[in-house]
């Protein structure tokens, strides 16, 4: 099981209250609800090993490179030469490192990269692992990865964690038309407000689908576009044609890396090695009945 931890972390916070605190005054509310979110999921799922994904670099400068206004809306500080801050609301900035401290205790893994976000990781983890592999998160890029041949689906949080949604090659293709391995194109398209990707201008879903339905990819679409002989509509052809730069960068900066250089890491669940330290974290930090269901959870799995 491949966590997107930033996507299950914000929403954690967005879901717990955060009047939940630490004896000290700190918000825990991201820390206790990740916790749930894990306690559920390994629950239902049953996996035998569980990666916390990781933004070693939420905003790659290559991807900034391409596209500038790459997930520019949500940069809090520009830090030439380093990673740029994101927006973050301070309550959430202050639990990062002890989800990660408590995390650790538990004996999960936590795996990042260099200049690569979780995607890129989860990416590589989910191509080179064989299967099964289940990716949770509440990004849709990494529907990209579903793969029923190797035993890749999605489980999908965006709706909630009462009501997850497992994505296979069959839900993709009801849900939008489209194969997985087309779902890259078919974003590019599209385009996304929230990363700031504009798409190519009066292409939606409905229309990128169809267009991938009858010419197969975006290189088979946009060789059409430039075809005078082929049956596109002139009106299209002229967005393909305005958009001729964007889509030239574009795909780089939408598909997942898969060929990260990662180290090998045993993710096995095991029961924690040291319940000494969690119970000391669990004082310090108000982690209570979120830290036993987790516990509880990762033990049956572990067994």
């Amino acid at each position: 099981m491949l966590l997107d931890s930033a996507s299950l972390y914000f929403r954690a916070f967005y879901g717990v209250p955060d009047t939940v605190r630490s004896p000290d005054g700190t918000p825990v509310n991201a820390v206790r609800g990740l916790l749930d979110i894990i306690a559920k999921l390994v629950t239902e799922y049953g996996p035998e090993a569980i990666v916390a994904c990781w933004d070693d670099d939420w905003r790659p400068r290559w991807r900034v490179d391409l596209i500038p206004s790459y997930k520019a809306h949500r940069v809090a500080r520009e830090v030439p030469g380093g990673v740029d801050v994101e927006e973050v609301p301070e309550a959430l900035v202050a639990q990062v490192p002890v989800i990660r401290e408590v995390l650790g205790a538990l004996g999960i893994v936590i795996q990042g990269a260099p200049l690569a976000e979780a995607d890129d990781v989860i990416g590589t983890l989910a191509t080179r692992t064989p299967g099964p592999v289940d990716v949770v998160t509440g990004d849709r890029d990494l529907f990209q990865l579903v793969d029923d041949a190797n035993g890749v689906r999605v489980i999908y949080t965006a709706r909630g964690m009462s009501n997850l949604e497992v994505l296979t090659d069959e839900t993709v293709t009801a849900k939008y038309g489209i194969r997985p391995d087309q779902y890259a194109d078919f974003a590019v398209m599209r385009g996304d407000s929230s990363d700031g990707l504009p798409g190519v201008a009066g292409v939606g879903e409905k229309t990128a689908a169809t267009l991938l339905a009858e010419h197969g990819d975006l290189v088979g679409i946009q060789a059409a576009a430039a075809d005078p002989a082929s049956a596109m509509r002139p009106a299209l052809r002229q967005k393909f044609e305005a958009a001729l730069d964007y889509l030239a960068v574009a795909p780089k900066v939408v598909e997942v890396v898969r060929d990260l250089d990662l180290p090998e890491v045993d993710a096995r669940i095991r029961p924690p090695a040291d319940r000494a330290a969690l119970d000391a974290l669990s004082e310090r930090w108000n982690l209570g009945g979120s830290l036993e269901r987790v516990l509880t959870a990762l033990e049956k799995a572990a067994s």
